[in-house]
């Protein structure tokens, strides 16, 4: 079902690791992949820009990051099915089109409300972009080769999460925040160029019967209400009908994902994977810390320029470490693991993620890097190589063989969603609603209550790691499951709200 499941065509996989053919499918895969990554990074760096210009509340600036998320994370799984089933390539390449259009629309756009429509639209190109991106490496490559492909892949990755920030904060200062989204016009036109001419077709050797459309739709329209009702709720009153209505409906359409993907024969979602304690605890863990981390590194951006007086370029390049630091330890990090198993780094990491978010706290008008900020990067970036690569491989290796793709994406989806609702909660909660972000003072205020809380959650994290996460017993003999080769299964960087390692599109390999 899910993009990153290593079926093949009928012709078989045929590319072999450093020929021309196989450097113009993986250069294809990166760019296409990239495009999506780069805009969920740069985005956060580019709100204050977006918000003077459209003279728009903190609920509009929620929404131009949300927008995306939302598509995205409500039609990521139906996404790879489509690729398994029409064909990995076309589905990929239609993805690059539609994500090209939507950016291009993005960067015309008139207004906040255009914007955030625009966003919506960039979500589902990425959707159908993202999970094609890796499953044409493993469907195209031969199987000896895929590890060091999707290894490249993930390296190249985290390439683009070092350049990413830094990109987008020059183009903003030097032009204008709409460069961050046409930008991405010209490198689609080489990726389907790339594409059609050197990545062969796949597509999944049986049907798997009917689309789960319905699972879709349902799992959108839950996150939209959801969503909605939590980012509209300080405005319009939470007893507002709107409102009211809104978590209602959001409710409602959850349980009927739940109930569809019990009986449909063929569902996005097989819920029996949550049968495994692990897998389930697992992304718990995910879900606590994920929403930890994006809903704190979605208000950073704005205060270091609203209250320290940062530039674009220099809120980009302020998080630059944490990159540095997950490309140089989340593989030796995913080694320990392998050897001592998962449970002491689940549970030690959150801890020293919220250790350097409450660092943050310091953070004041005069916004010195190298005593406020810096220590404060270090230490959660510190915290992420703990933790990212053992939580991500301790998700997919609890959940059957069978089902190794279903868990990636699950994975994938479960920290996107955390971070979508910890962006519509957390400012919310921390008191920065309607205009406060133009408000130095009351921006900072609120800005260390939500890393406070930030922090607590991160402790819970930990916590609940501690007591839930088992490692697995080795059998003489037996290859141990954490000796496997492993990527990532998160799809965003450590630099905004959905996070590094990726399995679905990855910033670094964990």
């Amino acid at each position: 079902m899910s993009a990153a499941r290593p079926v093949e065509g009928d012709a078989g996989p045929g590319l072999h690791y450093g020929t021309a053919a196989a450097r113009w499918a993986l250069a294809a895969a990166v760019l296409g992949s990239g495009i999506a990554f780069l805009d969920a990074t740069v985005v956060g760096i580019a709100l204050p820009a977006i918000g003077r210009d459209f003279s728009a509340g903190v609920d509009a600036l929620q929404w131009v990051s949300n927008a995306y998320t939302l598509t995205l994370a409500g039609l990521l799984l139906l996404g790879g099915t489509l690729g398994d089933r029409y064909g990995r390539r076309r589905v990929f390449v239609v993805g690059v089109i539609w994500f090209a259009a939507a950016s291009l629309l993005c960067g015309l756009a008139p207004s906040a409300f255009w914007l955030v429509l625009a966003r919506a639209l960039q979500g589902v190109g990425a959707a159908l972009l993202t999970p094609g991106s890796l499953a044409i490496l493993q469907a195209s490559f031969v199987p000896e080769d895929r590890s060091r492909a999707i290894g490249a892949w993930s390296a190249f990755g985290g390439v683009a999460g070092a350049v990413g920030p830094f990109l987008g904060g020059w183009l903003i200062s030097a032009a204008s925040w709409r460069l961050v989204f046409l930008i991405n016009l010209p490198v689609a036109v080489a990726v389907v160029l790339m594409a059609n001419r050197h990545v062969p077709e796949s597509r999944a050797p049986d049907d798997g019967g009917p689309l789960d459309v319905r699972g879709a739709v349902a799992i959108t329209l839950a996150l939209v209400g959801i969503t909605y009702g939590l980012t509209e709720g300080p405005v319009r009153g939470w007893g507002s009908a709107v409102v009211v209505g809104a978590l209602a409906g959001g409710v409602f359409f959850a349980v009927v994902f739940l109930l569809l993907e019990q009986r449909v024969a063929n569902p996005m979602l097989p819920l029996r994977i949550f049968r495994s304690v692990q897998f389930s605890a697992a992304n718990a863990v995910t879900f606590v810390v994920y929403a930890a981390l994006g809903g704190a590194l979605f208000l950073l951006p704005v205060v270091l320029q609203v209250v320290a007086g940062y530039t674009p370029l220099q809120s980009g390049l302020a998080l630059l470490p944490v990159t540095v630091i997950m490309l140089a330890l989340s593989a030796r990090s995913g080694a320990l693991a392998a050897r001592i198993g998962p449970r002491l780094q689940m549970s030690v990491g959150p801890l020293v993620i919220g250790a350097g978010l409450t660092m943050l706290t310091r953070i004041d008008a005069g916004g010195d890097y190298l005593t406020q900020v810096l220590p404060a990067v270090l230490v959660f970036g510190l915290g992420l190589a703990i933790n990212v690569a053992p939580l991500t491989s301790t998700a997919m290796n609890a959940a059957p063989a069978e089902h190794a793709g279903i868990a990636s994406a699950v994975n994938n989806d479960v920290a996107r969603i955390a971070g979508l609702l910890a962006v519509a909660v957390l400012p919310v909660v921390a008191g920065i609603t309607g205009d406060a972000y133009l408000h130095p003072e009351l921006l900072l205020s609120g800005f260390r209550e939500a890393v406070l809380i930030s922090a607590v959650l991160c402790v819970a994290g930990g916590l609940l790691a501690a007591v839930t996460i088992k490692n697995p017993a080795r059998v003489p003999g037996q290859l141990h499951p954490h000796d496997r080769e492993l990527h990532c299964a998160l799809d965003a960087p450590p630099l905004r709200g959905g996070h590094h390692d990726r399995s679905e599109g990855a910033a670094a390999g964990g």
